[in-house]
């Protein structure tokens, strides 16, 4: 085998040179030794390193290999065991220990003397006994309830138990009758001789319930809302439950930017978003005449932190909201709208009285009306 020299740049070998001075078995182990065989594109015979020098003995015939190879596993002998093949049991044999019986005397009666009094009482009096040593679990609700009624006397000093010895409800209970209340009618206001009311400032028409109306239209909402900039005479409005949606609320808004008299509107159970409700607050601070704001149970129940803090900031400035429904999972949001509602109620007592009336802290913000901003009164933060 050629040697290449110490410290000699391998750039420069004559690496044609080389290969012709290896003998050919060189030659094959360079070769085997070059291969990858985990490549794919080299053919099988090739990437293996065992290479069988002998010649074929014939075609290949794959169903007379497997012929041969199963009578020679046939006839071929085995091999011989070390120990011969015994079949015995080996440790010991477990066996289950017997329990001993224990003698059961037979026609023996172990009692007390409560038994023949239990015996002989009646079922209130079980009960009311059971209700006395706190065994809730033996009572059903009826049993309960007429066995921890309070009954004070005259004077109002004392309570006396009343137990379960009534005729009318004896102490064997074993179920209440189901109490079936009518079922309450549905809401037949005529919404659009309302809608007329409402449009032609009716001062008979002071309160609107159109709360579960399904036929009403979006269309028929929105006038309500455009009616509210001319009426003065309304002062409550229900539209629970009404499929009102953001849509609506803008027409609301519209509307409640210069009505000055209504001071209930209900809009809850509604599909109402959180960029509605702010606009329904801001139309709200701008005359600071609503009293009275429901909008919980809206179909988008989560608002998000920033329109709750908007929500809060809106009612920071409202010195005439004494009620607000809605939710808020924002904590510092809730804490700021429950201060604010202590603040409002809290002057009405101080107008009583005659004590100096709290005003709001924060500027109150102006709504859209129209496409533009409307400049704020200066008013708007009394």
């Amino acid at each position: 085998m050629a040697v290449i020299a110490k410290g000699k740049d391998l750039k420069d070998l004559d690496v044609d040179g080389l290969l012709s001075k290896l003998s050919k078995a060189e030659l094959e182990d360079l070769q085997n030794a070059l291969i990858d065989p985990e490549e794919s594109m080299i053919p099988p015979s090739d990437r293996c390193q065992y290479k069988l020098s002998k010649e074929p003995a014939g075609p290949f015939d794959r169903e007379k290999l497997l012929e041969y190879l199963e009578d020679k596993a046939k006839n071929e002998k085995d091999w011989e065991e070390a120990k011969p093949y015994i079949k015995e049991t080996r440790g010991k044999i477990y066996e289950p220990k017997e329990e001993k019986k224990l003698p059961v005397a037979e026609n023996v009666q172990v009692g007390s003397d409560w038994d023949d009094i239990l015996a002989k009482a009646k079922p209130e009096e079980l009960a009311d006994l059971a209700a006395l040593l706190g065994f809730h679990g033996m009572l059903n609700q009826p049993q309960y309830h007429h066995a921890f009624v309070e009954d004070k006397d005259r004077k109002g000093s004392k309570s006396v138990l009343v137990g379960l010895k009534t005729s009318n409800n004896p102490g064997l209970d074993k179920n209440s009758e189901f109490k079936i209340y009518p079922q309450e009618a549905p809401n037949s206001t005529d919404v659009e001789k309302s809608l007329q009311q409402v449009k032609g400032n009716d001062p008979a028409l002071r309160e609107l319930n159109l709360n579960n109306i399904k036929g009403i239209t979006i269309d028929q909402l929105c006038e309500f809302g455009e009616a509210l900039k001319t009426n003065t005479h309304l002062e409550k409005l229900h539209l629970a439950n009404t499929m009102s949606n953001d849509k609506v609320a803008k027409a609301f808004a519209a509307g409640l930017f210069k009505n000055k008299t209504l001071k209930l509107l209900n809009l809850e159970s509604n599909y109402i978003t959180g960029t509605g409700i702010v606009e329904l607050l801001e139309a709200i601070n701008a005359n600071q005449a609503v009293s009275e704001f429901r909008v919980a149970n809206q179909r988008p129940q989560i608002l998000g932190v920033k329109i709750e803090t908007e929500i809060a900031e809106l009612i920071r400035g409202n010195a005439s909201l004494l009620r607000f429904g809605i939710f808020l999972e924002a904590r510092n949001a809730r804490i700021v709208v429950n201060d604010c509602l202590k603040r409002n109620n809290d002057n009405l007592r101080r107008g009583r009285v005659g004590e100096e009336i709290i005003r709001p802290t924060s500027e109150v913000r102006s709504p859209l009306v129209d496409n533009g901003k409307a400049e704020a009164s200066p008013d708007q933060s009394n």
